[in-house]
């Protein structure tokens, strides 16, 4: 005989079976993060490296890029990465935790990107198609070739290096020492 404390014992059952199932599902996101973040690490350019602080949180990373050439030869320089639910529809938010003077790095840590933008008038912006790997590429760049003078976040700084490249130069190198030494 089926009696109401039974049926509302077996439904709750069910629906118990059915939330630990929900719980255990990856989310799209991660799902590509787990092949994205492999990609990126087997790509990464020599003057960078990733660590996580939680290896079960793909989705925030710190990056550290150490150029080799160019203004900021010497200086180590820390990017917070952190990947939304939204992901690959969304760009990554990232964040410069080292301060220092770049035409396209705020004193704030906000980086100017073409590819970190969602919606971006060069048409260079991000698409779901972009990976992370593109996202450390870039970021290294403005380290060395993508370097933007015409839309800086930085005016102070690129109107410095328009004027007079010495004083830039020296700039940089005050940050660098102050704030970025290896």
């Amino acid at each position: 005989m089926i009696t109401l404390r039974g049926k509302l014992k077996k439904d709750a059952e069910i629906t118990n079976s059915k939330n630990r199932d929900y719980n255990k599902r990856a989310s799209i996101r991660d799902k590509l993060l787990i092949k994205e973040v492999q990609e990126m690490e087997q790509t990464l350019p020599v003057t960078c490296q990733v660590r996580f602080n939680d290896p079960h949180r793909l989705h925030e990373f710190t990056l550290l890029i150490t150029p080799d050439e160019g203004y900021w030869v010497g200086g180590r320089f820390l990017f917070d990465i952190i990947i939304s639910e939204d992901y690959n529809m969304a760009p990554p938010k990232v964040k410069c935790t080292t301060k220092l003077w770049h035409p396209n790095i705020s004193e704030d840590g906000d980086v100017c990107l073409s590819i970190l933008r969602q919606n971006s008038i060069d048409g260079m912006g991000w698409a779901p198609t972009r990976k992370l790997k593109d996202v450390v590429w870039g970021l290294n760049s403005l380290f060395t070739d993508l370097l933007n003078f015409d839309d800086p976040l930085n005016r102070d700084a690129a109107d410095l290096f328009i004027k007079d490249k010495e004083s830039f130069r020296s700039k940089v190198k005050q940050y660098v020492m102050q704030y970025a030494k290896r």
